[in-house]
């Protein structure tokens, strides 16, 4: 499908383009939902100024600043991802580089995972070489994060001291050590249908498994403070072009959910979305995961009902 018949698509009644959404995601991925939980595990002072995040030290947001949480705490904090629920645990670090010494601590806490809890592992550590990648996935790891945020055009307009092809060259490195791909970005941050078109585009020709997005949540102190929110009809829009888009890749919806959708994040899972982050963000609080584990219970009797 080309970039002009989405347009065109983007044009139809909005049943009908959920319905064409939904259709690609039972061919696709079938009544599967995946669920993910991540851990914050070092926190703030990250060099990087990315415009809507609260943990670079650019801006003044006064998120809590701490660093590489030890093997035993990164242990727990699986361990709880998998009495929520979730089938998948994110290690996520702030910052785009890690040290060797770091990455061996994680690497370590990956072992100890892999051998005392049923869950698979996702880690989100930056801009890593492809010799670390091969190391974390002797270590247990899986599955790698790494987003690109939006389009290449729309990039520069959110990040500036690391350019789109960095990000890109990250993802190619982890596919190279033989690990899937997780990267997504956010919506609401000014873009315009063309970027996000884009953006998917680029995901699909870098052949990612998972597809994590989010919607801006504005956060005090950060330049996108004043970002206007975007409207519930056009976060649902741009899930069901994603999925027609990127066929059976899991689409998994972040923050911002809670926000925008509120009590209409049903609508999410009728346009193609396959997959939930529960447990909470990195910086910014999630539904009590009994209220997601509900929703799940809600999706699947729609699919079926469907």
């Amino acid at each position: 499908m080309t970039k002009d018949e989405i347009r065109g698509i983007l044009s139809l009644p909005f049943r009908k383009m959920i319905e064409t959404a939904d259709g690609v995601r039972r061919k696709g991925t079938g009544d599967r939902i995946d669920l993910c939980g991540i851990m914050n595990a070092k926190s703030g002072r990250c060099a990087e100024n990315c415009r809507f995040c609260a943990q670079s030290s650019h801006y003044p947001t006064g998120t809590e600043v701490y660093p590489l949480k030890s093997t035993e705490e990164i242990v727990e904090a699986a361990k709880k991802a998998r009495h929520d629920g979730a089938g998948r645990f994110g290690i996520v670090t702030s910052g785009n580089m890690l040290t060797k010494d770091e990455i061996g601590r994680i690497a370590q806490a990956i072992r100890e995972i892999t051998k005392t809890v049923d869950i698979s592992l996702c880690a989100s550590l930056g801009a890593l070489e492809k010799e670390d990648f091969l190391a974390l996935k002797e270590a247990g790891l899986t599955r790698y994060h790494h987003n690109i945020e939006t389009s290449e055009r729309y990039y520069p307009k959110v990040v500036t001291t690391h350019d789109f092809s960095e990000r890109v060259k990250t993802i190619k490195n982890a596919k190279a050590a033989g690990l899937e791909v997780c990267s997504g970005g956010i919506i609401g941050m000014g873009e315009t249908w063309d970027d996000r078109i884009d953006m998917a585009f680029t995901l699909k020709e870098l052949g990612v498994d998972s597809v994590p997005l989010n919607v801006l949540v504005p956060i005090k102190g950060t330049p996108f403070e004043q970002m206007p929110t975007i409207s519930p009809i056009d976060a649902v829009k741009t899930v069901a072009i994603f999925r027609i888009i990127l066929g059976g890749a899991t689409i998994k919806i972040a923050a911002g959910r809670e926000t925008v959708l509120k009590d209409s994040q049903l609508l999410l899972y009728m346009a193609g979305a396959n997959g939930m982050m529960i447990g909470g963000y990195l910086t910014v609080r999630g539904r009590p995961v009994e209220e997601d584990l509900k929703l799940v219970e809600e999706i699947k009797y729609l699919w079926k009902k469907s």
